[in-house]
């Protein structure tokens, strides 16, 4: 196998299962391969706002001056995406080897293509002489792949339903399983103004430094700035983060506590905070791309992602029609996501995804049909995001707006041939 495409298909077909949680495999694998990290770590787990979290704590450490490396997933369009070296995406072909050294530890064990590919750019990842690890954790916390990493910070962000069949039915035992990534005598920065008990008792449990929002950092603020407390710092006159939405406040607490919570060993200067913070960039998180109609774009998925979503979209605003496109995986509890952002949206289109885990449009469609009230509403099946898309901007006004929102699938398959600029139809030269 030459190149990354061939690695991942075969990384496809090496396990029956997409997801097997549990460390004993990998950790395996580890070892043979040697796995240690020489520079500080932090690790991110939640429900919500790991991307925005990690996202934040690398623009400002590069800002300071520090070579980063980022792990996250899933990607958006290109699996390069899920390792970005000092902001950009990794090439392809360098994690060729890296992919081979995990196939060549491997063995006789069975790993999963999470698994697989984790260990692959964990391995890359420890090669770069990177002066910073962030690496965001899977769907779980304790025995996800990305727990054989000792962290020298955990950050456990928002915590909501969402992977029960994993993780458990309610908040409690779901912050269980995120409150795996703390250990002993290190931080764990807990960014949910409202924790599980499961998350604090954990902490105190195995002696973790906890730091929680609330009580041991605090953040106030206006419409014009916003300011931040915590343990033996302040930072005061800050600009709202450059990433959209009331939800990226919190998220960007937990981070300076992160941050202030290893001032020793990466000491970073009020200027970086300030520029890292405007500068930050992540795609598909209340991403919003100006033209005629508006585009919003959202990996919105679960009932809490939804609500920041609604809530957000609220405050964009009077459009005199909301066009909205919509897939998601079928193990999603539809009836909240829709019952919340149901009074915003007009116009539906549902759509197919490109994966067996995906629930159908049509599906999609009876589910919105038996919880609809309104009769002023309309929705339809696509084929596809793009598919659903292109319906959407033929029915829009250049005044409206359309939300793309649901799984990384669905607004990644808008974004396959880069950020798309709308033109309703009758402002194209043609109409």
């Amino acid at each position: 196998m030459q190149t990354l495409s061939e690695w991942l298909a075969h990384a496809e077909r090496l396990h029956t299962k997409n997801i097997e949680l549990g460390l004993d495999r990998v950790r395996l694998v580890a070892q043979r391969l040697g796995l240690a990290f020489a520079c500080p770590v932090i690790t991110v787990a939640g429900t919500n706002g790991k991307g925005s979290t990690c996202a934040m704590l690398e623009s400002i450490l590069m800002n300071a001056g520090y070579r980063t490396g980022v792990y996250s997933s899933p990607h958006l369009v290109h699996f390069e995406e899920r390792l970005r070296l000092s902001g950009q995406p990794v090439d392809g072909q360098a994690l060729v080897p890296h992919f081979e050294a995990v196939e060549a530890a491997r063995g006789e064990v069975s790993l999963t293509y999470f698994e697989f590919t984790t260990l692959a750019i964990l391995h890359c990842m420890a090669a770069q002489k990177l002066d910073v690890a962030i690496l965001e954790v899977g769907l779980g916390g304790r025995l996800d792949a990305v727990n054989i990493i000792d962290p020298d910070c955990a950050v456990i962000t928002s915590i909501d339903l969402d992977h029960m069949d994993f993780l458990g039915s309610d908040r409690e035992a779901i912050g269980y399983e995120k409150a795996g990534i703390m250990r002993t005598g290190r931080p764990v920065i807990v960014s949910d103004p409202v924790p599980p008990a499961s998350v604090l008792a954990r902490a105190t449990e195995i002696g973790a430094e906890l730091w929680r929002f609330g009580h041991d950092f605090n953040v106030a603020g206006d419409k014009q700035q916003w300011g931040w407390a915590g343990r033996g710092r302040r930072y005061s006159g800050l600009a709202y983060p450059a990433l959209r939405g009331a939800n990226q406040l919190i998220n960007a607490a937990g981070v300076l506590a992160a941050l202030e919570s290893l001032r020793q060993k990466l000491p970073i200067t009020a200027q970086a905070v300030r520029v890292g913070l405007s500068l930050v960039e992540l795609p598909g998180r209340f991403q919003i791309v100006p033209g005629q109609p508006t585009l919003v774009l959202d990996v919105a998925h679960n009932a809490h992602a939804v609500a920041a979503l609604a809530e957000n979209l609220d405050a964009m605003g009077f459009y005199p029609t909301t066009h909205a496109v919509f897939g998601v995986m079928a193990d999603k509890d539809l009836a909240p996501i829709l019952a919340r952002i149901g009074p915003l949206v007009d116009r539906w289109y549902f759509c197919d995804l490109p994966t067996p885990r995906a629930a159908s449009a049509g599906d999609l469609a009876a589910a919105w049909r038996a919880q609809n009230t309104r009769t002023d509403v309309a929705g339809s099946t696509h084929a596809s995001p793009q598919a659903a898309l292109d319906a959407a901007v033929a029915a829009a006004d250049p005044a409206d707006r359309i939300v793309v929102f649901g799984s990384f699938f669905t607004v990644g398959g808008v974004l396959q041939h880069g950020t798309p600029r709308l033109q309703a139809r009758h402002l194209l030269p043609d109409a």
